[in-house]
């Protein structure tokens, strides 16, 4: 199994494996990285699928692998029309949140994203919005069940 041992949506993931029968010596690998002896990966980042795979040194030659999404969202997008980071969303909650509600500094409502939005892209009724910081708070469901987090994220310009 494999447990994201860190707080939701922290800038420092952090994931633990933990392997049972065979001989108890293992091998464990992140994606396509280098296998390593240890079970536990540090400071993952980004909103895709973590493949980690274990192995058994001293005995059966089946790998064994597990998928695990890192929860994580942009701290910062670039609304300037050159196709990146032009609409801020969280990514690896796709399909997996309820709403995701966006305030200007001061608390003013600004918008509400649901699953099937692209994104926020950084205007308010049409206007564009300068460059600030700009709070959030997402309702998300984590093995069935709703959970909330609020942070903020920075508009450049």
């Amino acid at each position: 199994t494999a447990v994201n041992t860190a707080e939701p949506f922290s800038k420092h993931q952090k994931v633990e494996v933990q392997a049972k029968g065979g001989s108890g010596t293992y091998e464990y690998k992140l994606n396509k990285s280098k296998w390593q002896s240890s079970n536990i990966f540090n400071d993952l980042t980004g909103c895709q699928d973590q493949l980690i795979s274990v192995r058994d040194l001293k005995g059966c030659q089946n790998t064994k692998s597990a998928e695990i999404v890192i929860q994580y969202y942009p701290r910062y997008f670039t609304p300037n029309g050159d196709g990146y980071n032009d609409y801020w969303d969280i990514n690896c909650l796709k399909h997996n949140y309820e709403s995701i509600t966006i305030f200007d500094r001061f608390g003013k409502f600004l918008t509400k994203l649901d699953s099937d939005s692209i994104g926020w892209d950084g205007t308010h009724h049409g206007v564009p919005l300068p460059s600030s910081d700009y709070w959030f708070i997402v309702t998300y469901f984590e093995n069935g069940i709703e959970k909330q987090f609020k942070s903020h994220f920075t508009l450049k310009r």
